[in-house]
C-alpha cells in the first residue's frame, strides 16, 4: 500500500496541502475538507467561556442568580458543621433553573449534563454535582425555590411585560410520579385486609412453631425468632392498606359533614340541630366502593387527561396575562375539578402583582352559583370583570346571536352571565381565552417537559409546578430583554 492511499484505496490524500484534508472518493467529486485534528495538542487550555455564545440563555440565568435573585432563604439554612463543604447554593440554583427551563429535570440527567453539555459545565464552573446532591438540594429547598416564581414575576413586571388588562385562568392535568397499578379501591382494600390479616395470623403461628428449630439451626448468634420474609412483606402491605383505608374513610366523613352543614344552613336550622345532623352524617359516612388510593403517591388522584385516558395526576392551575403570556399566579391541587380555584387564583394574581386584573376569563369548569356570587362581590370591590362560560360548547356550534332588550329582573346569576357572553363584547372578549392560556401549557409541556412531575406528594407537586412556572416566565423575560438586559432593567 502506498503512503498516499487509505487502507482500502478509497481516498487519495494530497500531502502538498498543509492543514487540510484532501480526499477523492472513488466515483465522487474532488473535495477539500476543513482541518480536523482530534489528537492535536493545545498550547493554551481551552476556555468554556469562549465556547458559549454571547446571547446564550445560560448567561442570562447566571446573571439572574448571581446578581438579581434573593437566595437568603436557602443560604440561611446552612450552618457551619462537620463534614465536607456543600456545593455553593448559587451553583445548584443555576443548574436547576437552566435545567427546568430547557426540559432537563431529572437529577441523574442534570448530573450527566454537567459533564457532557457546555452550557451546564459553564454554569457549574466545571464542577459536577452528583445526582444525590442535586436531588437532596431540590427537596430541602423546594419552598425557597418556589419563591423564585414571585421574584421572576417581579422582574417581568419591571420589564413592562405584565399589564393585567386581561388574564385567563385554566387548569392542566400533571402526571404524578405514580402508577395506576399501585392503586386500590376501598372495596378491594376491605377484601384484601381480611385476607392479609388471616395470612399474617397463620404466618405468626408458623413462626412460633419453628422457633426452637431455628435456635438449633442457627446457633447462639441468632435468636431464631426473626420474622420470616413473607411475614414482613405481608405486614408491611397490611399496614399500607389500613392507612389508605383510614384516609378514604376520613375523606368520606369530611364530605358528609360538609354536606350536612350546608343542608342545615340552607334550611335555616339552629346551631344545635345542625351539629346533631353533622355528627350523625359523619357516623354513617362510608367511602364509595370504587374510591381509590394510590400507594406510591397517596396524595395524587386518578384524573382524565386531555387525550381521554385516566392517570394518577395533580391539577396544575395558572393565571396568564394576555400581553406576553406571563404566568401571574400558579398553584396545584389534587382535585380534578377546577371550580374551587376561581376566586383563590384571582386573589393570588392580585397579591403577586399588587393590583387586580381588569378582566378574568375562565371556562365552564369554573362556573357555579357560589363562584358567580363571589365574582360579583369581587367585581364590586376591585373592579375586576369576569367572563365565565356557563356551559360547554362544541367547536362546530354556531355563534349565538347577541341578545336584545333589558335583562329580566328575575334572571339568575348564571343566566345573566350567559346573556353577557352572548353580547358582541362578551363574544369578542371570551374568544381570547384559549389563545392566552393554552399555548402556555403547550410551551411548558414541549420546551420544559412539564407534563410529568418528578416529586411526590402535594407539597412536592406544588413546588415543582411553581418552579416550572418561574422558568417559563424567565424564558419569556430572556426573549424580551435579551441576555444582558437584566443590568439595564435593574437601573431603569
Amino acid at each position: 500500500m502506498r503512503g498516499d492511499e487509505s487502507p482500502e484505496g478509497l481516498f487519495e490524500v494530497g500531502p502538498e496541502e498543509a492543514g487540510t484534508f484532501r480526499a477523492v472518493a472513488k466515483g465522487a467529486v474532488d473535495k477539500t475538507f476543513r482541518a480536523f485534528g482530534p489528537d492535536q495538542g493545545l498550547l493554551l487550555p481551552p476556555s468554556l467561556d469562549e465556547w458559549l455564545p454571547a446571547d446564550h440563555l445560560a448567561r442570562f440565568i447566571a446573571d439572574l442568580v448571581d446578581e438579581h435573585l434573593d437566595l437568603s432563604r436557602i443560604q440561611l439554612a446552612y450552618i457551619e458543621g462537620r463534614g465536607a463543604p456543600p456545593f455553593d447554593p448559587r451553583l445548584m440554583v443555576r443548574i436547576l433553573l437552566y435545567g427546568y427551563t430547557t426540559g432537563v429535570r431529572s437529577s441523574r440527567k442534570l448530573e450527566a449534563a454537567c459533564v457532557d453539555v457546555v452550557a451546564f459545565r459553564w454554569l457549574a464552573g466545571g464542577a459536577a454535582p452528583d445526582y444525590r446532591s442535586i436531588a437532596r438540594f431540590r427537596k430541602r429547598h423546594l419552598s425557597a425555590l418556589g419563591h423564585v416564581f414571585v421574584q421572576a414575576l417581579a422582574l417581568c413586571q419591571a420589564a413592562g411585560m405584565v399589564t393585567l388588562g386581561r388574564v385567563a385562568l385554566d387548569g392542566t392535568k400533571l402526571r404524578a410520579n405514580a402508577s395506576r397499578r399501585k392503586a386500590m379501591s376501598y372495596a378491594r382494600m376491605s377484601e384484601k385486609e381480611k385476607i392479609l390479616a388471616g395470612e399474617v395470623s397463620d404466618l405468626l403461628a408458623q413462626a412460633e412453631a419453628i422457633d426452637k428449630a431455628e435456635d438449633a439451626r442457627y446457633g447462639k448468634n441468632r435468636r431464631g425468632d426473626e420474622l420470616p420474609e413473607e411475614l414482613r412483606r405481608r405486614e408491611s402491605r397490611l399496614a399500607k392498606i389500613r392507612q389508605a383505608k383510614a384516609a378514604l374513610e376520613e375523606e368520606a366523613r369530611e364530605r358528609a359533614e360538609a354536606a350536612a352543614q350546608a343542608r342545615g344552613t340552607e334550611r335555616g336550622e339552629d346551631d344545635d340541630t345542625v351539629a346533631e345532623r353533622v355528627a350523625e352524617a359523619a357516623a354513617k359516612a362510608v367511602p364509595k366502593p370504587k374510591a381509590q388510593r394510590n400507594f406510591t403517591d397517596p396524595e395524587s388522584r386518578i384524573m382524565k387527561t386531555s387525550d381521554g385516558s385516566f392517570h394518577q395526576c395533580f391539577n396544575g392551575q395558572a393565571v396568564v396575562d394576555q400581553e406576553h403570556q406571563v404566568i401571574v399566579a400558579a398553584d396545584v391541587t389534587n382535585c380534578a375539578a377546577d371550580v374551587a380555584n376561581l376566586i383563590p387564583m384571582t386573589e393570588q394574581a392580585t397579591a403577586n402583582t399588587g393590583r387586580a386584573p381588569q378582566q378574568v376569563l375562565a371556562d365552564a369548569g369554573y362556573c357555579s352559583a357560589d363562584n358567580l356570587a363571589q365574582a360579583a362581590e369581587l367585581s364590586a370591590a376591585t373592579g375586576t370583570e369576569f367572563f365565565i362560560a356557563t356551559g360547554r360548547t362544541k367547536h362546530d356550534d354556531p355563534t349565538p346571536t347577541a341578545p336584545r332588550g333589558r335583562i329580566p329582573t328575575d334572571a339568575t346569576a348564571r343566566q345573566r352571565m350567559a346573556r353577557k357572553l352572548k353580547t358582541n363584547k362578551g363574544q369578542a372578549v371570551y374568544a381570547r381565552r384559549k389563545v392566552i392560556v393554552e399555548p402556555v401549557f403547550g410551551q411548558m409541556a414541549t420546551l420544559q417537559n412539564g407534563k410529568h412531575l418528578l416529586l411526590r406528594g402535594l407539597h412536592g407537586a406544588r413546588g415543582e409546578w411553581l418552579l416550572l412556572a418561574a422558568c417559563h416566565n424567565l424564558r419569556k423575560l430572556h426573549g424580551k430583554i435579551g441576555t444582558h438586559g437584566l443590568a439595564t432593567l435593574a437601573t431603569s
